[in-house]
């Protein structure tokens, strides 16, 4: 498994952007898909956006296309998440997650089942 770090994380305001982070260890993250998901207090875990292991295919969940961009360096072991125009609703702990295929799949790659390692995921929060 591969071990996953966030960061970039903190306190913007509405109509802000951020970039978050995902730093990872270990021989398998080129050959696999990654993708964030964010939970907000009192609701579940939910898919955010997910990129292949070439980085040639994205897919995201359909509230957020157009403000949010995944992108990855697979040279440097990092995935990020550009987040633009950002509201206060997308305040949450976001974590990044190393898909177990390298294609994205998007009939499967929402679901938390489709991801084998988790960071311990870094805060964002947008006032109004």
């Amino acid at each position: 498994q591969v071990q996953l770090v966030e960061s970039g994380g903190g306190l913007v305001q509405a109509g802000g952007s951020l970039r978050l982070s995902c730093a990872a260890s270990g021989r398998t993250f080129s050959s696999k898909a990654m993708g964030w998901f964010r939970q907000a207090p009192g609701k579940e875990r939910e898919f955010v956006a997910a990129i292949s292991q070439s980085g040639g295919s994205a897919y995201y969940a359909d509230s957020l296309k157009g403000r949010f961009a995944i992108s990855r360096d697979n040279a440097k072991n990092t995935v990020y998440l550009n987040m633009n125009r950002l509201k206060p609703g997308d305040s949450a702990v976001y974590y990044c997650a190393s898909s177990i295929v390298a294609s994205v799949v998007p009939s499967r790659t929402t679901s938390l089942d489709w991801y084998d390692s988790w960071g311990q995921g870094t805060q964002a929060t947008v006032s109004s």
